[in-house]
């Protein structure tokens, strides 16, 4: 095909791409900032077709211009093309999927891990929280989204996935396989740890973790015992309606979390007094692998100053999503409204400060990232070690020693 040839048809594609565009834009709204961009688009894909030192794919142009255009936005909002979207329907209708038994999100423009499931497939392959993934299966996860992230780490049960992951002080990433597998339901961990003091791990706040959560603090009331040690570290799976149920646990009055977005109005959640369960003492950990729902239950706390927060801001993801299906087959999975901390403060934002600032690795400007001590991470139904410096922290405030800011 000539040059000539091939600019006429560029040309003519533009302009009925403009025209449709155009039109269904202004179908939707009257601000004419969305015409600007189409023409700006338009302008951009001429100058490829015409001027890119070689015919452009456009196929995978179009791809990586709309991934782009969904991780402009946040980490958690991303394009399916066709064959992703009905693979994700095909595993979504699946219950007995395999995983990799890890939460990821994405930062720095990878895909990085939030958490790992205690004794699933990544934990048992090291991988631990915080992590790149620069690869998945093969695929550079760059210009991948989340949900195609999960989708390449979910699969038949028994099968393998390999990743190229960018350890902590390393730069170049490590070739590490990973045996999926059905992960069951993770229970609560919980016991007396102290004369006064209980401690509870929630691994998740899915509808069995709360119902038993519910049982233990019951328990513990029963029992006698007047402080608690709740603790939120890689909680990063289950649903805020959970969180919010169990926010009530501890709340008597206030306001545990606000939704809001574009086209989604403003709902408050609030405390119920016949709820309440906990009503005495009460200090939370977090990490950077608290996320989601986790993070709505740990702003209530801080937020209604129910009790001290301890530990390193949260990764900060508390939203809704919802899954748009495109006339082409694809589909848009689209962040629709932010949760928000009792202050107003978006969580997705700023994630959830704790109120006793605690860290857990070597804090050190001297020390390269690869010589600081990675804490091994707990097994299920395990409690903290004597060493770990954010449990330790609760229970000196807990005994009554004075709160530090920093440690």
């Amino acid at each position: 095909m000539s040059r000539l040839a091939r600019i006429s048809i560029v040309t003519l594609s533009v302009i009925i791409f403009l025209y449709v565009g155009l039109g269904y834009v202004l179908g939707k709204t009257s601000d004419d900032k969305s015409y600007r961009s189409l023409s700006v688009f338009g302008e951009v894909l001429q100058h490829i077709q015409e001027d890119y030192v070689d015919e452009p794919n456009m196929t995978l142009v179009t791809a990586g211009a709309l991934h782009g255009l969904l991780e402009s936005l946040d980490p958690q909002s991303g394009y399916l093309s066709a064959r992703e979207y009905a693979d994700y329907r095909d595993r979504t209708k699946n219950t007995q999927h395999g995983e990799a038994g890890m939460t990821v999100s994405k930062r720095y423009g990878y895909i990085v891990v939030v958490s790992v499931v205690p004794d699933g497939p990544a934990e048992k392959a090291s991988l631990r929280d915080g992590e790149i993934l620069e690869a998945i299966g093969g695929f550079s996860t760059r210009d991948m989204s989340v949900g195609q992230a999960t989708m390449l780490l979910q699969g038949a049960p028994g099968t393998p996935v390999k990743v190229a992951v960018v350890r902590r002080g390393k730069t170049e990433p490590q070739e590490v396989s990973i045996n999926r597998a059905v992960i069951g339901p993770q229970h609560v961990v919980a016991d007396r740890v102290a004369d006064d003091v209980a401690y509870v791990r929630l691994p998740a706040l899915e509808t069995l973790d709360v119902t038993e959560l519910h049982d233990k603090l019951a328990q513990f009331d029963k029992q006698g015992l007047h402080k608690l040690v709740l603790d939120l570290r890689d909680c990063t799976r289950g649903q805020v309606a959970d969180a919010i149920t169990a926010a009530q646990f501890f709340l008597s009055s206030g306001k545990i979390a606000s939704l809001e977005g574009q086209t989604v109005p403003r709902k408050e959640f609030s405390a119920e007094p016949d709820k309440v369960v906990w009503r005495s003492q009460v200090d939370v950990l977090i990490s950077s692998s608290t996320s989601g729902a986790a993070e709505v239950l740990a702003a209530a706390i801080k937020g209604n100053k129910r009790g001290e927060v301890l530990g390193e801001r949260t990764f900060g993801t508390a939203s809704e999503q919802k899954t748009i299906p495109l006339d082409d087959g694809g589909a848009v999975i689209l962040t629709v409204a932010f949760y928000s901390a009792p202050d107003g403060k978006s969580i997705v934002e700023e994630g959830v400060a704790p109120t006793v600032e605690v860290h857990t690795r070597l804090q050190d400007p001297d020390a390269s990232a690869a010589d600081t001590e990675e804490p091994e991470p707990l097994g299920p139904g395990q409690l903290p070690k004597a060493d770990d410096p954010v449990y330790n922290k609760a229970l000196e405030l807990l005994k009554g020693g004075e709160a530090s800011k920093a440690a």
